[in-house]
């Protein structure tokens, strides 16, 4: 009988896929759902025929240096490949593979639902009865900002930025965004929207700013604190993408200084570390932070772990992956 590959699951998945993966494959399970060590990590490459890790696990050249022979597939669960040196990897004949698509309306969900509760002070607001401090309805308490007819200007237009823009134009905001290239002349008319080759034109000119590029060394910063203070001192800025693409330092002094009315963050620089001056921001009402739940559900994660098996059958059977990523597509 053949031999089934070992696979070494870095974290807790669904258990529906977990059973699965244990039915295919000699699958080594993190039951306690902590990330790896270094040192556990460093014996997942080395005993791991595929690997299948998460965001949280740092997939480096230093981790790669010590990867057995065996190792021959990193099989990531998620859609970004950051976490990942996929050019050592390549190098090293190992195959990377992501799971793009299945969490683009959750996100998008989620970006439109933070840009709803900054603009509107949701959280603030859902804190005022429990906390028992609501003496009744007033004219000009918690006042908000309207988002009809504002303008939101996304930075990429992806899968993600394509469906937060079907969302904003049925909420009435006039869409606007800066990507690498036009998308197709028919979605940008779809969306009635409106391309910036410039993003410090566009930042400039917006209510409200989406984040929804992928993190790359090209995106590194993209908001740099030059260009967030373009920004107008009413928009608000969310982020749903990954922290690195924004420098955290330089918003949270503009947000603390006014020259930024709020932001909505659901991803950070140093997570799962968070800058206390943002704590402080949040517990004042000036934004909204969010544990990275962007991608966070049922459908979601097992949608996730049946590209991640169907990824590990394909190549276990020597065909091409059909998620394969190449140091070129970043």
């Amino acid at each position: 009988m053949k031999k089934r590959p070992v696979v070494v699951v870095t974290r807790r998945l669904p258990d529906v896929i977990e059973t699965r993966l244990r039915e295919l494959f000699d699958t080594r399970l993190n039951l306690e759902d902590k990330p790896l060590s270094p040192e556990e990590l460093a014996e997942a490459v080395k005993t791991a025929d595929v690997l299948v890790p998460t965001i949280t696990d740092e997939i480096g050249a230093p981790v790669l240096e010590q990867a057995g022979p065996n190792l021959k597939l990193i099989a990531n669960f998620g859609n970004g490949v950051d976490n990942i040196d996929v050019t050592a990897a390549v190098a090293r004949g190992i195959t990377v593979t992501n799971t793009p698509g299945v969490l683009t309306e959750d996100t998008a969900d989620m970006t439109m639902a933070l840009i709803l509760a900054v603009a509107r002070r949701i959280p603030e607001g859902a804190r005022v009865i429990p906390d028992g401090n609501w003496a009744g309805w007033s004219p000009t308490w918690m006042l908000g900002r309207r988002i009809t007819g504002k303008r939101l200007g996304i930075v990429g237009m992806g899968r993600i930025g394509q469906a937060l823009a079907r969302r904003a134009k049925a909420f009435g905001l006039s869409i606007h965004y800066h990507n690498r290239r036009h998308v197709p002349p028919k979605i940008e008319a779809e969306l009635e929207a409106t391309y910036w080759e410039s993003l410090d034109q566009m930042l400039a000119r917006m209510d409200i700013v989406s984040v929804n590029c992928p993190h790359t060394p090209a995106t590194y910063h993209l908001l740099s604190a030059r260009r967030l203070k373009l920004m107008k001192p009413d928009a608000i800025l969310v982020n749903t993408a990954r922290g690195e693409i924004i420098d955290e330092g330089a918003l949270t002094k503009l947000i603390e200084s006014g020259a930024i009315a709020g932001a909505g963050l659901d991803v950070f620089e140093e997570e799962p570390a968070v800058n206390p001056r943002l704590v402080r921001l949040a517990k004042q009402g000036k934004v909204v932070l969010l544990p990275h739940m962007g991608s966070a559900t049922h459908e979601g994660r097992v949608a996730m772990g049946e590209k991640v098996i169907v990824n590990i059958r394909a190549f276990v059977d020597g065909h091409k992956p059909p998620d394969r990523v190449l140091p070129s597509m970043l």
